[in-house]
């Protein structure tokens, strides 16, 4: 949430509880107008809901963005589940590749880090996915 906030508003906002929100946005990319939909969904609430809720997302989205924090191994074990099941759910429908971005944030934080830069760059790797480490804060 704080890094969709952050890029809708540029604005940095501590605090989010668990809720699910959709944002739309329009932003000048290249010289053309696109309109971004953007489908907000904190980890803990995917993992109380059965499979069928996030198979709809899935199917709704054209590409995805999979946030980890740096401090928290959990949200990073995580991901390559995340991502074999959109990749098998949106991949197994046409032969496009969908895009996935890792993102490892909370790097201004690295005197708590436990997932290493690299362990991101090598999952991403792996995975044939586009992989960043950012600070939402900074």
């Amino acid at each position: 949430a704080a890094l969709t906030v952050r890029f809708l508003t540029r604005r940095f906002i501590g605090e989010y509880g668990d809720m699910e929100f959709i944002y739309s946005h329009n932003l000048t990319v290249d010289g053309r107008e696109i309109l971004f939909h953007i489908w907000d969904v904190p980890n803990s609430q995917e993992q109380a809901e059965d499979g069928s809720s996030e198979e709809k997302r899935i199917q709704w989205a054209d590409s995805f963005v999979l946030v980890y924090s740096i401090c928290d191994r959990a949200s990073f074990n995580i991901l390559p589940l995340k991502i074999q099941f959109i990749k098998a759910a949106k991949e197994g429908q046409s032969q496009e590749k969908v895009p996935i971005v890792i993102v490892g944030n909370k790097r201004d934080l690295h005197h708590q880090r436990v997932v290493s830069s690299e362990e991101g760059r090598q999952l991403a790797l792996s995975l044939d996915c586009s992989f960043y480490e950012v600070s939402a804060a900074e």
